[in-house]
């Protein structure tokens, strides 16, 4: 089953459940779809176009969390928490810590990597191999550190 029909099948049940928060959540999901659809004139999207939007979305809410925490609304902070947790299960499981250092040395290897001029390379070489597992902002402070 693709991710577009899973996502489609969990809003009908979601809908049917009468969970508000998902529903919502997958409404705005499905809607972002359809216009990335559009704007790529096709029929379908591929899994790996979808799994863009949905850490599109979950990024949108994580600097949403820090903008309601400082402004001092926790109550729209937890919703957001929320839905992030009903988009998380689209998305593949996180490489651990070392998993990611791993594959960070891997690519350095791979690259040739030895100045902070080729970070951009490596932080590039590792988004795609792990599309959707890796967080961007643990990723450069890794490769960072290891180009210095």
């Amino acid at each position: 089953m693709s991710l577009i029909e899973q996502i489609d099948k969990d809003y009908i049940t979601a809908y049917k459940a009468k969970d508000a928060v998902k529903k919502t959540v997958l409404r705005h999901l499905k809607t972002a779809i359809k216009n990335r659809m559009v704007d790529l004139k096709e029929e379908t999207l591929s899994d790996d176009d979808v799994l863009d939007l949905v850490s599109k979305q979950i990024k949108q809410r994580k600097d949403s969390i820090e903008q309601y925490e400082s402004a001092g609304r926790p109550e729209l902070a937890e919703t957001e928490a929320i839905e992030i947790k009903a988009l998380a299960g689209y998305m593949p499981p996180e490489l651990s810590t070392e998993e990611l250092e791993a594959a960070v040395d891997k690519a350095i290897a791979d690259i040739g990597a030895s100045k902070m001029q080729d970070m951009g390379k490596v932080m590039q070489a590792i988004m795609a191999a792990h599309k959707g597992q890796v967080d961007g902002k643990a990723l450069s402070s890794l490769v960072r550190s290891r180009l210095s």
